[in-house]
């Protein structure tokens, strides 16, 4: 983002920056390999990024999103699963701290930091397969969840689940461990193959009363629709991400490999005129979405600094924002992965350099919700002065 403001936030964007470059060796076989990133996310965890945004009261490091998303996009640069697995791991360990209660924040947090999990993501509200059900003091918990991004080799999972006798949606975490708990391994997308984003089966599985998360005297305060807004900066910094990865390799190519068109007059690629056009438009629509994306990040940061003093308003202004770098940085994102090969020319296409996955990650991950919908509530906001009213994707 804009700002690094601390010695301790530049030493954890070097770490990143050391990890993605270690990630980049590997980024192309393991693309094509799919399945679990193990020793990556094993990197991960022993390099104390996963603890970047529990407060230090509670043993993490402290650093606000800002640092966490900028973060996230230096490993999508390279390896976009990896910023996709990563990324989640955060949205999922703040989930008690949104929607829990002052002692569920607490432990949740802490025992993050003391066991060093790794979170992942099933609360997936759009698939409603799952059901809790009261039995004596507990309850038991059946179903299927789909896109359960990073469960394999997740410690944690955070759960939606339908009460079965209230009908009320409830938001629970669980060991992935847990007895009933099986992790499919049926996640065999076109992009973003080492995210696990598979089917989790849940058959009779034991939930304790404090694993279902509880703050209903906060309920209606604008703070607990944050994590929408969360999660849609999360994807626009991924999404952009993989846009600059795709500059970078594309220019590394194009001054190293490309050769100059037989009628261009020119000795070198570099000066082709179309080529350079081609580069001056990449660049100024990777700007944009930078700038979009880095100040919806600076007043989401202050948003989620507000907590339960946030309000309406401020809420909405943050998602409409929000919403622009997402639109800006998708279809920018789509022509750069695309326009690439333009740049780069007819030999670019072997498998062996793996240009494609950036267009083939930054697809699939792009249909996660249809921005088409962004779109509407941002003319809604344009032409009607209304902002995004707050659901689980705006």
């Amino acid at each position: 983002m804009q700002l690094i403001e601390t010695k301790e936030s530049q030493n954890y964007l070097d770490i990143a920056k050391s990890l993605a470059k270690e990630f980049a060796e590997t980024a192309v076989e393991r693309d094509a390999k799919g399945g679990t990133p193990k020793y990556e996310r094993d990197r991960l965890r022993q390099s104390s990024l996963l603890k970047l945004i529990v407060p230090t009261e509670y043993g993490g490091l402290g650093q606000n999103w800002i640092t966490v998303l900028q973060i996230t996009r230096e490993f999508a640069k390279v390896d976009s699963s990896i910023a996709h697995v990563f990324s989640y791991h955060h949205l999922g360990v703040v989930i008690p701290h949104i929607f829990g209660s002052a002692e569920q924040k607490q432990r949740y947090y802490s025992e993050t930091i003391h066991n060093n999990w790794f979170w992942c993501n099933a609360l997936n509200p759009l698939d409603k397969r799952t059901t809790l059900t009261p039995e004596n003091n507990y309850f038991r918990l059946n179903g299927v969840k789909s896109f359960c991004s990073g469960s394999q080799d997740s410690d944690i999972l955070p759960i939606t689940a339908t009460h079965q006798e209230t009908g009320e949606l409830s938001i629970l975490v669980i060991p992935t461990q847990r007895q009933g708990v099986t992790v499919h391994h049926d996640w065999n997308n076109i992009g973003q193959r080492q995210t696990d984003s598979g089917s989790v089966t849940f058959e009779n599985v034991l939930v304790y009363p404090e694993e279902i998360l509880s703050s209903r005297d906060k309920q209606s305060q604008p703070f607990t629709t944050i994590r929408a807004c969360l999660t849609q900066l999360n994807l626009a910094n991924i999404y952009l991400g993989i846009a600059q990865g795709a500059f970078e390799a594309a220019k590394t190519y194009t001054s190293t490999n490309t050769k100059p068109w037989l009628t261009s007059g020119v000795e070198s690629a570099t000066k082709d005129p179309y080529i350079l056009q081609h580069y001056g438009k990449i660049w100024v629509d990777l700007q944009a979405a930078t700038y979009l994306t880095e100040q919806a990040g600076e007043l989401l940061q202050a948003a989620w600094e507000r907590e339960w003093s946030l309000t309406s308003e401020q809420r909405g202004e943050c998602a409409l924002l929000v919403a622009a770098a997402k639109v800006v940085a998708t279809k920018a994102g789509l022509d750069i992965t695309n326009r690439i090969f333009e740049v780069m020319g007819a030999r670019a296409t072997s498998a062996k350099y793996g240009f494609d996955r950036y267009w083939r990650n930054l697809r699939t991950f792009t249909l996660h919700d249809p921005v088409d919908y962004k779109i509407q509530d941002i003319g809604n906001w344009a032409l009607n002065d209304e902002l995004p009213k707050p659901n689980f994707y705006s």
